[in-house]
């Protein structure tokens, strides 16, 4: 039986008129933008070019204005001191503080991450619980998709000995699915099935989050005083950014998120999206509501969701719960790709879920409108790339028209006797470009002034570093958009003739090298110089409109290269650019996973496969949780193995096999047995004298 959402609801008017009056502002402003544009083109719109050029730009100015007033939305916001009717308001910090907590899981599901630098922000969260003292109310569960056997047997590791440092028998438990049916989702799903009817809620972690005790403890006090709201969602800050590119994703996060997520709140208010992690759910509606269909259509629109956060929101809000995000629940925390290829590959993943949506937009009965537009603005954040690439495209056929072609005084078949003189206007396109340009840029001097007027320019470094980072931010940020452009239109591309993805953890440390950027920024490079190099031949003032696409992408690989090092990222912090004040506060969560990170890990001459093999301890821990034995054709396929790991070693085992034959207790015993009486020059043989070397040097220290 799951809770009852029938209760009133009445931010419902107060959330309509928002809405309806950022809409009359955003399409009274594309409308009047377009005019414009028309009134710009020769012709005014005489011809199909013309009339596709201002339907996109329309639809692109629509995005951008959207995003604009959302941003001023937020700064009028907290000018006055924050939304007076959101979740939080409604609550006073004693009637908070009075609220009993409720049986509640934090659960972190795992796919190939770096396992100790994870599992120790893990710790750090654990711990500020504890400070709390109210660490009774919570089980912790690693929920691992790992397929590596170098992962998830160091997994496994490294969980018992955080056990045992935390002494946490009983409360941080670790499950590894060995079929990961559905991503992170069927992750999530199967913990629901096997344990969610023990708690009341549940709170969602990605492998780089960190989240404070005290918002962990609030965003579950908030919840039991709201028994109609199904999730709630905090705004995660990015932090512990070391490259360039890194360091201006979190600067910029910081910044202007503030202004977006509030303004955001406040459109949304209980109709909010989920991103899938940092946030606390309710169990029982969610297992109740939440599971996933399976697409039915074809192509991309097939299968199973990819993207499954606002989906889950959306359905909730169908059943009758609220979904809210809260930005005033802080000290949450995430991190972002070190590098722009780590970004763009990720995206890649992500566009094609967000297309998938399209037709749950369309299709799926009784959803909210609100979490219908939500879907449309997932699908737009990269849509819209190949939108502009389409205005580019266009443009160009216009001025190779106006060029090449002659004049066509009666264009499209017109039958009128007079003739249509094309004119051009270049002060109402320079008018059109400013204010453009304005809605892009004016949202990132709002925050300085919202900095200012908080008080809080120290923590960025003073005013004149901290505008001089924002300049920093908006000439990376015009280097890197075409590049994005392209890479996007390509993902929305290969994502609508369902190219096949591979499912991969995402880097946290590595640099992109020259060789690897100058391959995969080369297509650019080449599109870029033959448009100018085309856009000269026509006229000089298209080669010059040309520029700020063709150069970023001539400049992509240097631009990369350079934004991913680390040394970059110090370079700029040492001059006091990019700064964000959770790097210069101090913070006991923050403070634990950066030295728990720092601390020098134990030396063991031995992969993880190797430690679970000869080590007796690790043999035996290994051997606990792999459960029952194989059965059938199994464990003829773990014999056959066997005997060759024995033999030979375990490098030339398929992945999959030898995940087999070390997830059955049986062998795991034989192979721990015939490796220490292997011959002393056979793979084997020459591990346990290693082993033995380095046992024998520790004692000697």
């Amino acid at each position: 039986m799951t809770e009852s959402a029938t209760v009133s609801r009445p931010w419902h008017l107060q959330a309509t008129i928002r809405r309806l009056v950022l809409t009359a502002f955003v399409a009274g402003q594309t409308g009047l933008a377009s005019w414009f544009l028309l009134q710009v083109l020769p012709y005014h719109g005489g011809n199909v070019v013309e009339w596709l050029i201002v339907a996109v730009f329309a639809v692109l100015y629509l995005w951008i204005a959207f995003g604009f007033w959302i941003a001023v939305y937020g700064f009028l916001l907290r000018l006055l001191g924050g939304d007076r009717a959101s979740l939080l308001k409604r609550h006073t910090q004693n009637e908070l503080a009075a609220t009993p907590l409720s049986k509640t899981a934090i659960v972190m599901p795992l796919y190939h991450e770096p396992v100790s630098w994870t599992l120790k922000g893990l710790k750090a969260i654990y711990l500020d619980l504890a400070r709390s003292g109210r660490l009774d109310d919570f089980d912790f569960y690693i929920l691992s998709d790992s397929q590596d056997p170098d992962v998830w047997l160091q997994e496994q590791q490294v969980w018992l000995k955080l056990v045992e440092e935390l002494g946490a028998q009983g409360r941080l438990f670790y499950r590894r699915r060995r079929v990961n049916l559905n991503y992170k989702s069927g992750n999530v799903a199967d913990f629901l099935r096997r344990w969610g009817s023990q708690y009341q809620y549940m709170v969602v972690l990605d492998a780089d989050s960190l989240l404070a005790g005290d918002t962990i403890r609030t965003m579950v006090q908030v919840m039991n005083r709201e028994p109609q709201v199904g999730i709630l969602q905090t705004a995660p800050t990015i932090i512990n950014a070391r490259s360039a590119f890194a360091r201006i994703q979190q600067f910029a996060n910081r910044l202007y998120s503030p202004l977006f997520a509030t303004g955001l709140a406040a459109i949304q208010m209980g109709d909010a999206a989920f991103w899938g992690h940092n946030a606390v759910i309710r169990v029982a509606p969610f297992m109740a509501h939440c599971g996933l269909p399976k697409l039915k259509g074809a192509g991309i629109w097939q299968g199973p969701i990819m993207s499954h956060d606002f989906v889950e929101a959306a359905f909730l809000g169908r059943a009758g719960y609220e979904v809210w995000l809260e930005p005033a629940l802080g000290a949450s925390y995430e991190e972002s790709p070190p590098t722009l290829d780590d970004e763009l590959a990720r995206d890649q993943r992500w566009s094609k879920g967000n297309l998938q949506h399209a037709a749950l937009m369309l299709f799926s009965p009784r959803l909210r409108l609100a979490h219908r537009f939500a879907f449309l603005n997932g699908i737009m954040a990269y849509a819209s790339s190949p939108l502009w690439l389409l205005f580019l495209v266009l443009t160009t056929i216009a001025a190779v028209q106006l060029t090449v072609a002659p004049i066509d005084y009666f264009p499209d078949g017109r039958e009128s006797p007079f003739p249509l003189w094309p004119e051009w206007r270049p002060t109402w396109a320079i008018t059109l470009v400013v204010s453009t340009m304005a809605l892009l840029f004016l949202p990132k001097f709002l925050a300085i002034v919202d900095v200012v007027a908080h008080r809080a320019l120290s923590g960025f470094g003073g005013f004149f570093r901290l505008l001089s980072s924002v300049l920093l931010e908006i000439v990376v940020s015009v280097l890197l958009a075409p590049i994005r452009m392209l890479a996007h239109s390509h993902s929305v591309i290969s994502a609508l003739l369902n190219v096949r993805l591979s499912w991969a953890g995402q880097n946290r440390t590595e640099e992109t090298g020259w060789r690897e950027a100058a391959v995969r920024h080369l297509p650019g490079l080449i599109i870029g110089s033959a448009w100018s190099a085309f856009a000269w031949t026509l006229d000089p003032m298209f080669f010059l409109w040309s520029l700020p696409v063709s150069v970023p992408l001539a400049l992509a690989a240097p631009t990369t290269v350079w934004l991913s090092r680390s040394s970059s990222g110090e370079s700029l912090s040492r001059r006091g650019l990019l700064l964000t004040p959770e790097e210069r506060t101090s913070m006991p969560m923050l403070d634990d996973a950066r030295g728990f990170r720092e601390e020098a890990e134990s030396e063991v001459a031995l992969t993880p496969v190797e430690q679970a093999v000869l080590i007796p301890a690790v043999n035996r821990l290994h051997r606990h949780l792999a459960g029952r034995g194989a059965k059938g054709l199994k464990k003829e396929v773990i014999e056959g193995e066997l005997d060759a790991c024995v033999s030979r070693g375990y490098r030339g085992i398929e992945k999959g096999r030898l995940s087999l034959l070390l997830e059955d207790p049986q062998a795991l015993t034989a192979l721990h047995r015939r490796a220490w009486s292997a011959p002393s020059d056979s793979f084997w043989g020459q591990r346990v004298r290693n082993l033995v070397l380095h046992a024998q040097g520790l004692q000697d220290l």
